[in-house]
């Protein structure tokens, strides 16, 4: 039966939970749900499939992969993990400023003029070109702030980034030649997890390059190069760590052929985001009545459509018109007519009992009622990839984030609110906007 603002996650009246956690009320009627104790469980089903004493350094760029960077690095720093990796400089200074302790590690070389700031910061950086390796050394001896540590980016074959083995080895000796950098560590990343041929001449392009550099004497303190496609699928080996991004959110990469050694681990990771919305109008249409933009699609019988209120803005791409579903009341329903900026529309004249209405809870990424619809299938709608579905979920979004007790913290545009949120930190970042724990 339709009724309050009600959750499918927990069944619980969502606005009366927020109100007994402490929370305000959601400012819009479509939002994210982000489990962080799957996340956390998530971690230690990585964790066990792993040698015992191998270093996890979960990714949590493009703001936790659309989960929220503050919420989910904390989440992870206290279920234990040994570090985090960004993609960005502003990123890692995002976490620091929320009070976040962990060694973290930007995987993109940063501008050299950030050098001072990130040794200061206790952030180590990468570097894959010896022009700006060189730009960032001056910057520090200008400076002469605290030792950066610096990891070189291998190339191994991936054709992104990085330093072939033996201008890898000229860098090496640069970083340990100055009195304030150290040579933290050297990493790669596979191009094709899935193709053991591809990542076994990666592998050992890797490892001559370890061989390259030991026999010169550099002492590297790290060694890494998979991340969830190479652990799951043992495409490489784990070295001294490993960089999970998208296994730590609880999603499998589409395609990869899992090894049967790693099958239990990929069985046991829980998606731990939903998008959620409710109706703004539910109304009941004649035949021969154009939905959207452009009246691609036009009802061929009297039909009940529901309006949710987000769109591509939100992240839901325009390029899945016609091509996906909803659930509501367990039930798969049409998404119809084109995905706009705000709005996308529902056929919901076929579901069963009372009339759909604006106090029915629709389900557009996640489980309700024994269905469930994956990243996947909205990747493969938008001929695209589970990376790009969740990263690309909007910042205006609501956030609600949920431990096995309930609703723990809360964020939107205007309000950010959490255990994770430490007194004194991230209050001032917007005028208006307040950021401060959690009961």
């Amino acid at each position: 039966m339709p009724g309050r603002r009600r959750s499918a996650r927990d069944g619980a009246d969502l606005d009366a939970s927020l109100a007994a956690a402490g929370l305000p009320a959601l400012p819009r009627s479509a939002w994210l749900t982000i489990d962080l104790s799957r996340i956390a469980s998530n971690l230690a089903v990585l964790r066990a499939a792993l040698p015992r004493g191998t270093r996890i350094d979960p990714v949590v760029k493009a703001d936790a992969y659309g989960h929220g960077a503050v919420p989910v690095a904390h989440t992870l720093a206290a279920a234990g993990a040994d570090g985090l990796c960004v993609a960005t400089f502003d990123e890692a200074m995002e976490l620091r400023s929320s009070g976040l302790d962990l060694p973290i590690l930007v995987l993109y070389p940063i501008p050299p003029s950030c050098a001072a700031e990130a040794a200061r910061n206790r952030l180590a950086v990468s570097v894959g070109d010896e022009r700006l390796l060189a730009r960032t050394l001056a910057a520090l001896e200008a400076s002469g702030r605290p030792k950066l540590a610096i990891q070189v980016e291998i190339e191994t074959g991936l054709g992104r980034g990085g330093l072939v083995p033996e201008r890898a080895l000229v860098a090496a000796r640069l970083i340990t030649g100055h009195p304030l950098a150290t040579l933290a560590g050297a990493w790669s990343h596979l191009g094709s997890p899935d193709d053991a041929g591809r990542s076994g001449r990666q592998t050992e392009t890797f490892d001559a390059t370890a061989a390259l550099l030991a026999a010169d004497g550099a002492i590297v303190e790290s060694w890494h190069l998979a991340a969830s496609g190479g652990l799951l699928a043992a495409a490489a080996g784990t070295y001294d760590g490993i960089r999970p991004g998208l296994a730590v959110y609880g999603v499998v990469p589409e395609g990869l052929p899992v090894d049967p050694a790693r099958l239990s681990a990929a069985l046991a990771l829980q998606p731990a985001l939903a998008l959620h919305a409710r109706p703004v109008r539910v109304a009941a249409l004649p035949e021969g009545t154009g939905i959207s933009y452009g009246l691609t699609y036009v009802t061929s019988r009297p039909s009940r459509i529901a309006t949710l209120p987000l769109g591509y803005a939100d992240g839901y791409s325009r390029v899945r018109t016609g091509r996906v579903e909803a659930l509501v009341r367990g039930r798969r329903v049409p998404v119809v007519g084109t995905i706009a900026m705000d709005a996308l529309m529902v056929d919901v004249t076929d579901v069963p009992g009372p009339a759909v209405d604006v106090d029915d809870e629709f389900v557009l990424l996640g489980e309700q009622g024994g269905e469930r619809i994956a990243a996947a299938e909205l990747a493969r709608a938008g001929t695209t990839i589970s990376w790009e579905v969740l990263s690309t979920m909007a910042r205006r979004l609501p956030r609600v984030y949920y431990a096995a007790s309930g609703p723990i913290g809360l964020r939107t545009l205007t309000v950010e609110r959490g255990t994770w949120w430490k007194p004194g930190t991230r209050t001032t970042a917007l005028p208006g906007r307040t950021a401060e724990p959690g009961p």
